[in-house]
Order: structure tokens, then C-alpha cells, then sequence
């Protein structure tokens, strides 16, 4: 019977995919943006990826030849629904039901779409309709999802940056701007309800670059340094990254969530930048990121938070060639376009895909050959 077949498939699928506590496996994940006309296919992305064994992967929009070639390789995705979406998905639920079955039900369960970025760094920036449009777009995604009984499978979010914050020195005076809170305390209250995270872009290059006069830059690096004394806590730090996600837990507690996980999803050194960005070189960059990467290894929270374990997306991937603005929008990558390293913290450069593709294409006639087989029971 071909229906009994479908509910089989539809079984393995939701038994064999994990109770969603978050879309993040490990501590360490990678934003692969593609502003660029020079890096490489999504087929070979996902052999570095693998290579570097790097397993959670964020993008910024939900193309499908990157979500094709992401089929079968057991690496974790989060797609992003594009600021221009907001508008259309906030006032139009059907349109909203449309956008996830074509971008994410479509391609579960063999493409492992952990999470639904719904906009970037959209409270803040200054555009009231577009603000506004954020939490009805985040809930008609959601209530799709729910339609089609993948809200346990897929998560919603959306990534601040630091304009979100009124204050954040020491971590303990931090609170939200009064222009953002209306727009803030209804979506952490829904978040809240779903179990999502607060999702944070921090970048301590940036922090410094605007205020190398004063900060430390061993502050910034995770080089060793006195670091700042939070008198309120009675709580020192000895990097920056640690304060800014502390900041962020105190402003949470003062909108009243207290218990709400604060993730990294965007955090990273530039390797080149203009006159007026000295600290863009490729040994802070990568100091920097080495020293990341040791950090999150260790599988540890921060001061405030110590027994919640960071959870952070490095930016980027690439260097994306095509970014707008000053030179330090194209150098963040880890890797170069032809897939060498941009420096050495641990990775390696691209290798020969041929023996992968092999596997790959055998395990994916494997299982279109059981499906089919269920189908057919």
C-alpha cells in the first residue's frame, strides 16, 4: 500500500531527527556567505566543510542549488529569509506557508535544515516598517512550520547586532534603546514561548577599530591582558567577546528573561582593511580566530553565565569579493576563493573532491532506492 510506504517514510524521518534543542550541534559553526563572483561551487563548500569538519553552516537567503548540494552530507543548516521578505511575510500568511514549503519542506529530509534566520540585524537600523514587520514575519514562518509538523525539527531566530543595545560598558549597565524595546520585548516573549535563543552578531574588531584609543587589543584578541573589572557582579574579564555576550545577558534580564540563551551568530577579525582600519591583518585576524576557536573547545560559558556553553558562527567562510562598503566587508573569510587557507589556525586547504563524490553519489542512489522501495510497500 503506497500510503502505508509514506507513513513509514514520514516516521523514520521525525523519529531518526533529533528533539529540537536548538539548531546548533557542537560549539562550532560558519557563516558561508556568497557575495562573490570568484568562490567555489556549493558542491565544493561542502567538501571543505567536511574537511575542516566544520558541521553547522549558516546562510543568508535559501538558494537551492546550495540547499541541493547540502543534500546528504549530514551537515546542519540554517537558511535566512532576506530582510526584503519581512514586509510580504508579516502581512501575507499564505505567502509565508509558500516560502517554507518551497525552501525548506521541499528538501527535508535528505538537506538537514536546522533553522529559519528570519531577517538580519533588522531591530536597530532605524527602519520602523521593516522593525514592525519582524515579529509577524518570524510567527506566520513559524505557524508554517507548525502546519506541516516540522516546528520541532526546524528553529526560528533573528540576529541582532550591538544597535540593539543603549549601553554595554561594563556588561552590567546594558539594557535595550528605548526606540527598540516595543519592537524587542513582543518578539523575546514569543521566542520565549518557542524556545528560540537571542542571537547576537558581535565583533570585537569592530568595537576596537572604533575605539583603538581606548581598548586594549589583547582585550580584543583574547591575548593575555587585565581586562575590565564589572564592579555590580564583582565579575572580571579577560576578553572582550565574553563582556559583549554578558551584556547581552544582562539587557535580556532587564526586559525580563532571564533565562534566555544568548548564541553568536556572527563573530570574526578582518584580515585587509582601509587606512583607518589598522587591526585589519592577517595575524590579528588570526590570533583572533585561533584563539576563538581554542575558546569555544573548551566548552565553557561566560562569567555571568558560566554553565550555559557559547555556541558561535564564525564570519566567514570566504572572502566575498562583491560586499559593499570599506575594504574590511571582503576580507573576513577563513578561506581564500580558490579554497586555500587565508591563514593557519588549524585548517587545511581544499582538496581533491573525487573520492567524495563517489561516496556521495552511492549514498544518495542508496537512498532513492529505498524510498522507492517503501513507496512501493
Amino acid at each position: 500500500m503506497r500510503s502505508s510506504g509514506l507513513l513509514l517514510l514520514n516516521f523514520l524521518f521525525f523519529f531518526f531527527s533529533p528533539i529540537l534543542t536548538g539548531a546548533f550541534v557542537g560549539t562550532y559553526g560558519i557563516n558561508y556567505g556568497r557575495i562573490a563572483d570568484n568562490i567555489p561551487s556549493p558542491d565544493k563548500v561542502v567538501l571543505l566543510l567536511k574537511q575542516a569538519k566544520i558541521r553547522n553552516v549558516r546562510i543568508y537567503d535559501a538558494d537551492h542549488t546550495v540547499l541541493q548540494a547540502f543534500s546528504g552530507t549530514g551537515l546542519d543548516l540554517v537558511v535566512g529569509l532576506p530582510n526584503g521578505f519581512l514586509k510580504e511575510m508579516s502581512s501575507n500568511a499564505d505567502h509565508a506557508l509558500t516560502w517554507v514549503k518551497d525552501n525548506v519542506q521541499s528538501f527535508l529530509p535528505n538537506t538537514r535544515i536546522r533553522g529559519i534566520a528570519v531577517g538580519n540585524e533588522v531591530l536597530g537600523g532605524g527602519d520602523s516598517e521593516l522593525s514592525g514587520a519582524l515579529l509577524g514575519a518570524a510567527k506566520n514562518v513559524y505557524n508554517a512550520l507548525k502546519k506541516m509538523n516540522l516546528e520541532g525539527t526546524v528553529q526560528i531566530t533573528t540576529a541582532h547586532s550591538q544597535a540593539v543595545f543603549a549601553d554595554s560598558y561594563p556588561p552590567s549597565s546594558c539594557v535595550f534603546k528605548e526606540n527598540v524595546v516595543q519592537y524587542m520585548k513582543p518578539l523575546l516573549d514569543f521566542f520565549d514561548q518557542i524556545g528560540s535563543p537571542f542571537c547576537l552578531n558581535a565583533y570585537p574588531f569592530l568595537a576596537y577599530t572604533y575605539n583603538p584609543t581606548q581598548i586594549d587589543i589583547n582585550y580584543a584578541l583574547f591575548k593575555p591582558t587585565e581586562g575590565i573589572y564589572d564592579p555590580k557582579t564583582n565579575l572580571r574579564y579577560d576578553n572582550m567577546l565574553d563582556a559583549q555576550i554578558d551584556a547581552a545577558y544582562m539587557a535580556l534580564e532587564d526586559a525580563g528573561f532571564k533565562e534566555m540563551e544568548v548564541m553568536i551568530t556572527e563573530t570574526g577579525w578582518a584580515s585587509k582593511g582601509d587606512s583607518d582600519e589598522p587591526a585589519a591583518t592577517p595575524e590579528n585576524a588570526r590570533t583572533y580566530n585561533y584563539n576563538l576557536r581554542k575558546r569555544l573547545a573548551k566548552k565553557k560559558g561566560t562569567p555571568l553565565r558560566p554553565k550555559t556553553v557559547l555556541k558561535a558562527y564564525i564570519f566567514a567562510l570566504f572572502n566575498e569579493n562583491s560586499k559593499p562598503g570599506k575594504s574590511s566587508e571582503t576580507h573576513f573569510g577563513l578561506f581564500k576563493p580558490d579554497g586555500t587557507i587565508s591563514y593557519d589556525i588549524g585548517f587545511n586547504s581544499l582538496k581533491s573532491d573525487a573520492p567524495s563524490k563517489a561516496a556521495s553519489c552511492y549514498v544518495a542512489s542508496l537512498l532513492i532506492s529505498i524510498s522507492v522501495f517503501l513507496l512501493m510497500i
